[in-house]
């Protein structure tokens, strides 16, 4: 037989026992990819550095934001004519002063909805900041702006 032959032959009776088994940390061995499932999650022993211990939080809370977005998103004439109803998504990053800054829309709804949330979300007041060990730190959220008619959107008080 030819060395090539060989060689093929040798790498195959090799090659499933070596792909089996990927090598982990600290010389253990991962079986597969790591799922990460809702009430099954560990607090790590040692969490980012920038993740933080208490989330950045609205002025009075949630309803208090409901409350905030009535009184100043006006729904756009042409998503009204349109019957245009949801959320607009926008991404804000809250800074270590409360100051929400650096708004993008993550899931537009029309583009007259997205510059109306846009328009309103810049009036946000500050929110209290996130904070990791009692220091504040900056993080991004995710911030739903509602847009739908009087008997669609209702805010609990």
């Amino acid at each position: 037989m030819s060395k090539s032959i060989l060689s093929f032959l040798l790498l195959l009776a090799i090659s499933p026992a070596a792909f089996a088994q990927q090598p982990g940390p600290a010389g253990t061995t991962l079986k597969g990819p790591v799922v990460l499932k809702a009430g099954h999650m560990q607090a790590q022993a040692h969490g980012a550095a920038n993740r933080p211990d208490k989330a950045p939080q609205f002025p009075g809370g949630a309803p208090a934001l409901g409350v905030f977005f009535q009184q100043h998103v006006k729904y756009p004439e042409a998503a009204r004519v349109k019957n245009i109803t949801g959320n607009v998504l926008l991404t804000a990053t809250v800074g270590t002063d409360g100051m929400l800054s650096d708004f993008k829309v993550a899931q537009s709804l029309s583009p007259e909805c997205d510059a109306e949330a846009l328009r309103a979300a810049a009036q946000l007041p500050a929110w209290q900041p996130a904070t990791r060990k009692g220091v504040p730190v900056p993080v991004l959220i995710q911030l739903p702006v509602p847009f739908a008619n009087g008997a669609v959107l209702k805010v609990e008080k």
